[in-house]
């Protein structure tokens, strides 16, 4: 598959008759897998690699753990991937700053998925090494171990699956000085395969099920039945879009608060993990949806209207990594972390109070800073499970009142009297599955309301009223957060501009 048709037959996801590859700017390990089903795996590719002083050969060493077999429309997730480089110092050297002693990287590998005669292309990327010595080992030689997730890849019939490495993309760098969170501006370095390297990674068997296969789109079709376009001539080029700026579509800043992981499950007993933080982090924006149902009241109010004007989501992707490879003690694990903020416009609400008397009012949110976790877990000999949480503080103010259509003056600043805790979950057991922040999906929760302080004006105090009606524990929290939007990333991945999520309970939609 040519690029310049990869770029326009998909811009996230690529799904043709028998073979889908679910691409991820971040990676990430999707659907659950068998363990005594899996072989490890290991392959060195050698890559032609762009340097200023010249074109240099670098061997890259391909190591995970790969499904022996699969299932038709059953992920099949690689885990415990690494992808290590290995570089003479000499040739680092001149790329980085003057005096520079260590360099840090990511890695993103192209990866063509090919089944019978249908080709995909996901993306492993987001890959990160630590900080490395510059000096290198005895023989001069520096080793760029980068580990990170890859996506899932999902067939819809029978045949051989095989992985096979493309072009790899180097962003090489220096640590962030002490007290700074972004480091000097990286340098990209684009290697392809060098002649006669095969590239072939791993090849997973898909047996016939007894199934029938999807018919092929490409084959013919009765000309009484249906119709559709002309497709013109079978060999003419598909017009090419003009390049579009990205950065129109996110705001500039990007948020860089503490990560808050207090609402994580802790990692299971084992091996200490490694933890990554992102020497390039990354700027993402998006839209998120949703319902929050007052208990008391039975009732609920839409969220970040997406029929309105919503509120954007903007987070750093992936600030910091956490991994323990599969083979360690306690058995693998990863954990990915991102920061993010969103201001919510007011929600319009009308519910019955105790039950009888209807109600309307806005509500104006403060939501505090937003920490994003996404990871898999893998207990050795275990079944894998996926998590995601997404916390973060929050008040309410209420305003324009209404009692049966009369007007009721609450003053300037009836609130709760203190912020409240919002911790929302992935639920893995419906679809959309939140696997990570960049393809988003469904998050749950529950939170209790504080008392209401300030309302009413005029020696009127209705703080009791509203803490009477809506204060309390057990209120519960839907959101559907769609697709984000990658702007400094290819076009052919970035999700640009972001889609509107649909409410909970309704499809949220994916690009592709």
């Amino acid at each position: 598959m040519s690029e310049k048709t990869s770029a326009t037959a998909s811009r996230r996801s690529v799904r043709l008759a028998s073979v889908a590859a679910v691409a991820t700017i971040a990676g990430l390990l999707s659907g659950p897998g068998s363990a005594a089903d899996d072989v490890d795996a290991s392959a060195v590719v050698t890559y032609d690699c762009d340097l200023p002083s010249g074109t240099v050969q670098v061997p890259l060493e391909v190591r995970g753990t790969f499904p022996a077999t699969g299932e038709v429309d059953v992920p099949m997730s690689p885990a415990g991937v690494s992808m290590t480089a290995d570089f003479e110092a000499a040739d680092l050297a001149p790329l980085l700053p003057e005096g520079a002693t260590e360099v840090v990287s990511t890695a993103t590998l192209d990866v063509d998925v090919v089944q019978n005669d249908q080709t995909a292309q996901a993306q492993w990327a987001q890959f990160v090494a630590p900080a490395t010595p510059l000096a290198g080992d005895e023989n001069g030689k520096v080793r760029l171990a980068h580990t990170g997730e890859v996506p899932s890849v999902t067939v819809s019939a029978a045949g051989d699956v095989t992985l096979t490495a493309g072009r790899l993309t180097l962003g090489l760098g220096v640590p962030a000085p002490e007290g700074e969170e972004t480091p000097a501006e990286p340098v990209t370095l684009t290697c392809d395969r060098s002649e006669g390297e095969a590239g072939l990674l791993t090849t997973v068997q898909v047996p016939d099920a007894g199934t029938p296969e999807t018919p092929d789109p490409g084959g013919e079709t009765d000309p009484g039945e249906g119709g559709g376009e002309d497709p013109g001539d079978p060999g003419e080029e598909p017009p090419v879009e003009p390049p579009v700026d990205g950065s129109a579509f996110c705001p500039a800043d990007m948020p860089l608060g503490d990560l808050d992981t207090s609402d994580v499950d802790p990692m299971p007993a084992g091996a200490p993990p490694i933890v990554m933080n992102s020497p390039f982090p990354q700027k993402v924006c998006g839209y998120a949806a949703g319902l929050a149902t007052v208990k008391k009241l039975n009732g609920s109010m839409i969220i970040n209207d997406p029929e309105k004007k919503p509120g954007m989501i903007t987070a750093t992707a992936n600030r910091r990594t956490t991994v323990r490879m599969p083979t360690a003690e306690g058995g693998y694990y990863v954990q990915l972390d991102s920061t993010a903020r969103i201001d919510l416009p007011d929600a319009e609400s009308t519910f019955l109070a105790f039950g009888f008397q209807p109600v309307s009012a806005k509500v104006s949110f403060d939501t505090g800073p937003m920490t994003i976790s996404t990871g898999s877990v893998m207990p050795v000999g275990e079944m894998m499970s996926n998590f995601a949480v997404a916390s973060f503080t929050q008040s309410m103010r209420l305003h324009d009142v209404k009692v049966n259509g009369v007007p009721l003056d609450v003053g300037s600043d009836c609130r709760t009297s203190k912020p409240y805790k919002v911790v929302l979950r992935g639920d893995f057991t419906k679809e959309p599955r939140y696997l990570n922040v960049l393809m988003g999906g469904a998050l749950n929760g529950t939170l209790d309301i504080p008392a209401f302080s300030g309302c009413g004006t005029g020696g009127e105090d209705l703080d009791a009223l509203f803490t009477a009606s809506i204060s309390g524990p057990g209120n519960t929290i839907a959101m559907n957060q769609a697709n984000m939007c990658v702007p400094d990333a290819d076009p052919e991945y970035w999700n640009c501009p972001p889609l509107l999520p649909g409410l909970p309970g309704s499809p949220t939609p994916v690009v592709g």
